[in-house]
């Protein structure tokens, strides 16, 4: 009798049959377990004065700085409650395939979760309570301040913290002066802050930066005629009008 699917589908989805067996007993461990988000704006704050950055208020965050993060980041950001679930599928599907931890999948609210919560790691079982943080927190604040707080506290470079300070580093300018291209650069620089910060290696940094463009461009943000005119910006400016 002829098999339903070939070997390596029958594989797949007896492996993500198993996976889904071990994720939601743990989920619902983890949402037990997990602590209650409502502290989560004084952690942001807390976190914020212990490395001297500014905490932006949710309308101090540039419109083209969020769309940029959004964008490259997470997309469905403003529909999703704090787990992309199409995202999070694609990214353990890729995994899978590729025999790698590869993908994490990670909205915008996990990473901020993971930054006040977690010390910064969603490894192993911290990925499964990150999870549910995400989901609390979205309970307690809203989107733009998700996004303001986000924006307080990620890394974005060597040793440096918080798209302000980003800003001041990079543009000699304030968040809220910058051009297209400068929150563009400034969007890509979280994904891999050592890798693309622009001082370290302006070549990755600009890379990164058409990438972000591109997927502004896709979303229809931007026209093909801004992104042509950012993407030609210099990556650093050695002068401005100061932070």
């Amino acid at each position: 009798m002829t098999s339903w699917a070939p070997v390596p589908l029958r594989r797949l989805a007896l492996t993500l049959v198993a996976i889904v067996a071990v994720l939601v007993p743990g989920l619902i461990t983890s949402w037990v377990l997990a602590p209650p988000a409502g502290d989560v704006q004084q952690r942001v704050l807390e976190r914020t004065a212990s490395l001297g950055v500014v905490l932006l208020k949710e309308n101090e965050v540039p419109t083209q700085l969020a769309q940029a993060v959004v964008a490259t980041e997470d997309e469905r950001f403003y529909s999703h409650h704090g787990i992309d679930s199409i995202g999070l599928g694609r990214a353990v599907l890729y995994d899978i395939a590729n025999l790698c931890l590869c993908q994490g999948g990670s909205t915008v609210t996990e990473q901020l979760a993971k930054d006040v919560y977690l010390g910064g790691s969603d490894r192993g079982y911290n990925k499964l309570e990150d999870l549910v943080l995400a989901l609390k927190v979205e309970q307690v604040i809203g989107k733009r301040q998700i996004m303001a707080d986000y924006l307080s506290v990620i890394p974005t470079g060597l040793n440096r913290y918080g798209a302000t300070a980003a800003a001041c580093a990079y543009f000699h300018a304030p968040l809220g002066g910058l051009t297209l291209g400068q929150y563009a650069l400034l969007a890509g620089v979280t994904q891999a802050p050592s890798l693309y910060d622009p001082t370290v290696d302006p070549e990755a940094a600009a890379a990164r930066r058409s990438h972000v463009l591109s997927a502004m461009l896709a979303d229809r943000m931007i026209s093909k005629g801004q992104a042509a005119a950012a993407a030609s910006e210099p990556v650093l400016t050695s002068t401005g009008p100061g932070c």
